[in-house]
């Protein structure tokens, strides 16, 4: 499979009258919100490109483009030039991508080491030991490598974004140390060049290190904070079977599952995934189809019966007819629907590459403006000082106290902290763009199966007729009887009877579609439905019909249990109610929900008589029944196109459209992989308390990572004016390059400083 083949759909350029396709990539390199801005910018002006977007958070690019005009080497070349680079052309792009953010974070982690090991001494020179002799050739040859060789890549990545006329914070970062460690350097090797005119000259190689350092370390705090999300698309993409068994007239033959057309017949045997979508044309099983309608009985599944790709046979085998391959299956779907609504932008991200794109731009100007004015007024502020040399030391200063190094720490610093503390209450938070919007959502999405409720069907009520000294023996048959049948619910009873002596069936026999019976001691039992009591013509008591008429009524499944003597008597020994019980902390977690001024609702794929019971059980009025996985998506987007701001909850494979369309998706920690990794939260415990406590956590951590851009900001709305030396005239007053450097770390340290306040505070 290649990265193309990811998600690719297919348009008629009406130009050309030639199919365009979308493709999306992984996009490799990118180290901030900027960089995707450059990314998406060179995408969008390629000749053949139509639309082009990059998603920063999982690190893809998608491009609308025409394969006749532009081929993927093409682009893959395109962003090579500024830097960056695409995977195209492998097996596993995923993979591929994973290694090298992998290799990425541990160089980073090397570099970052080095640079702080290495700017110690270098920070011990420049402001404890300035009369060292030789200090200033030792402080700039630490300082070379720091700057040159563990900073290369702000220098290399600066001059391919200049090459296309273009800047990121790597721009800022590599002209900030590099014109400082130039001047130094300058003032190091001919001193004469000041003395001649009466001035000391000063070295900034301090100054330069701490800022490569600081940056490197904001780098390496945020590739730690999202080093651990796995794709999710991978793992869709591995419900499908690599092969498949195809039965040719009396030939069964295995093909790749590429090769599978509509119409063939396909053989699945027990345990193994059902490759493509179709219908049942021989055999009998049950398939967990859960990824699809989240419930936790697996289907009965028949001639006549359809079947969906990626989910799971059971024990019985059957051959279906091929309907819908490729891109037509509803796992392709779900895939696709899932990748296009994780590329899509949230609030947050489309703010901060705004402040990207005309952050740099600003700094360089102003740094400039600095120059020239100096240049032109300096005879006049500063009379006996040299023009040139005031305005390259406070343009320099302008471009080390704008160093981006507080912006790049105040989110992932917050982000880190707010996720130490989430997970100390069950909660993980993987970014900042869910943080952005849980503390303002006003509709709440429940699953039910798995999320309102256990998710497993258990025995909730078991009544037993009939005299009780026979209890024992007929527990034993029963037992036995359900250890040995097929059926999905024949487990929940043999667990609820697991400490119950086992006898030795003397006979057994499933029955399709109703139940089994076996003999034992000349006599026949029987477990099953109503309709295998109704063929046998065995009489209900009216005390029983009541019973299981309630059961009914609360959406509970009941399993009969009969006996049929040797001389014919029939009788039911028992009744059996079986069901997905409600969690005991649901209904509260929905209530305080509601009291917060929150529209909860429930979605599920089962029957409206089961969702009506449990949405009574919680307190719920607002339910959507028998709803597929693009059902609730479609029901998330109604909500949105109405104003509200959606957190989606689930925890299963057919969960996962809605929790990628949702504003905030919270996925349950026992529910899918997918689930978990297409959710930006995911709550460990089964307990949904913890949902309005994660709320609450998303308006502290909010809290704090408004506070820190606002510090960071700050630093440099009054730091840059007093460094391009607006407080001379009055004050007599220039900020030395090496201030401004220790502004910035001082910057970086209140902004660390107060996202550690987050584990002080109540959730």
């Amino acid at each position: 499979m290649t990265t193309g083949d990811l998600v690719s759909t297919r348009k008629t350029d009406r130009k050309t009258n030639s199919p365009e396709v979308r493709k999306t990539f992984p996009v490799l390199e990118m180290s901030c919100a900027a960089c995707a801005v450059s990314v998406e910018s060179m995408l969008k002006n390629t000749p053949g490109v139509r639309e082009a977007g990059v998603n920063y958070a999982n690190q893809t690019a998608w491009v609308v483009f025409n394969p006749k005009l532009l081929s993927e080497a093409s682009l893959q070349q395109t962003v090579r030039s500024i830097g960056y680079d695409l995977v195209i052309d492998a097996e596993d792009p995923q993979q591929v991508q994973a290694e090298a953010q992998q290799a990425y974070y541990r160089q980073l982690k090397q570099r970052t080491y080095w640079a702080l090991g290495l700017s110690i001494p270098i920070v011990v020179l420049g402001m404890l030991l300035m009369d060292l002799p030789y200090g200033n050739f030792i402080a700039m040859g630490l300082a070379a490598v720091v700057v040159f060789g563990l900073g290369q890549p702000f220098f290399v990545n600066a001059w391919k974004q200049a090459r296309h006329g273009k800047a990121n914070m790597d721009t800022l970062v590599a002209l900030s140390t590099g014109i400082a460690f130039l001047f130094s350097a300058f003032n190091t090797l001919y001193p004469s060049f000041w003395h001649d005119r009466g001035l000391h000259p000063h070295v900034y190689f301090e100054a330069a290190s701490v800022v490569i350092t600081f940056i490197l370390l904001g780098k390496l705090l945020e590739e730690r904070a999202k080093s651990n999300t796995s794709s999710a698309i991978k793992k869709l993409m591995g419900m499908q079977p690599k092969t498949v068994r195809l039965i040719d007239g009396n030939v069964e033959r295995e093909v790749p599952i590429s090769a599978v057309q509509a119409g063939q017949l396909i053989l699945v045997r027990p345990g193994e995934r059902i490759p493509v979508d179709g219908r049942v044309e021989a055999g009998h099983s049950y398939v967990d189809e859960s990824m699809i309608s989240g419930e936790p009985v697996p289907a009965e599944k028949q001639s006549g019966s359809f079947v969906f790709a990626g989910t799971i046979n059971q024990k019985g085998s059957f051959q279906f007819r091929a309907e819908k391959v490729g891109a037509d299956t509803v796992l392709a779907q779900i895939i696709r629907m899932v990748q296009e609504a994780q590329g899509s932008k949230a609030p947050v991200q489309q703010l901060v590459d705004r402040i990207a794109g005309i952050f740099v731009p600003t700094v360089l100007g102003m740094a400039l403006l600095t120059f020239v004015v100096w240049m032109t007024l300096g005879h006049y502020l500063v009379p006996n000082a040299d023009p040139f040399t005031t305005a390259l030391i406070t343009s320099v200063t302008v471009l080390v106290i704008a160093c981006p190094c507080a912006l790049g720490l105040a989110t992932p610093t917050a982000i880190m902290v707010g996720v130490g503390k989430g997970a100390e209450n069950n909660i993980l938070i993987k970014d900042a763009e869910s943080l952005e919007l849980a503390h303002r959502i006003n509709a709440v999405v429940l699953d039910k199966t798995g999320t309102i409720t256990e998710g497993k069907p258990v025995v909730t009520d078991l009544k037993w007729l009939g005299a009780e000294n026979d209890r024992a023996t007929l527990q034993g048959i029963l037992v036995s009887m359900e250890s040995r049948s097929e059926h999905p619910l024949a487990a929940a009873v043999a667990s609820f009877l697991s400490s119950s002596q086992s006898v030795r069936l003397d006979t057994f026999e499933s029955l399709t579609g109703l139940g089994v019976r076996a003999t034992y001691q000349r006599a026949t039992y029987l477990v099953g439905n109503r309709r295998l009591i109704d063929e046998n013509q065995i009489q209900i008591p009216d005390a029983v019909l009541q019973q299981v008429t309630d059961w009914q009524n609360q959406a509970k499944t009941v399993v009969f249990f009969a006996c049929i003597g040797a001389n014919k008597e029939a009788e039911i020994p028992g009744v059996i109610a079986i069901a997905d019980p409600v969690k005991p902390t649901s209904r509260q977690a929905i209530e305080t929900l509601k009291n917060r001024g929150i529209a909860v609702y429930m979605l599920t794929g089962d029957n409206a008589q089961t969702a009506a019971a449990v949405a009574r059980q919680v307190g719920l009025e607002q339910v959507e029944s028998e709803m597929m996985p693009s059902d609730k998506a479609d029901f998330v987007k109604q909500l949105q196109a109405t104003g509200h701001l959606v957190a989606m909850v689930g925890d299963g494979i057919n969960d996962s459209q809605a929790l990628a369309q949702a504003d905030v998706s919270i996925a349950m920690g026992k529910g899918s992989d997918v689930a978990m990794d297409v959710a930006r939260m995911t709550l460990i415990t089964a307990d949904l308390n913890s949902i309005p406590k994660a709320l609450q956590l998303s308006k502290q951590t909010v809290q704090v990572i408004r506070q820190n851009l606002f510090w960071a900001f700050i630093y440099n709305v009054i730091g840059i004016p007093i460094a391009a030396g607006v407080l001379y005239p009055a004050f007599g007053f220039l900020l030395n390059p090496m201030i401004a450097g220790a502004a910035m770390a001082l910057s970086s340290v209140s902004v660390v400083s107060n996202s550690l306040r987050l584990r002080g505070m109540r959730l």
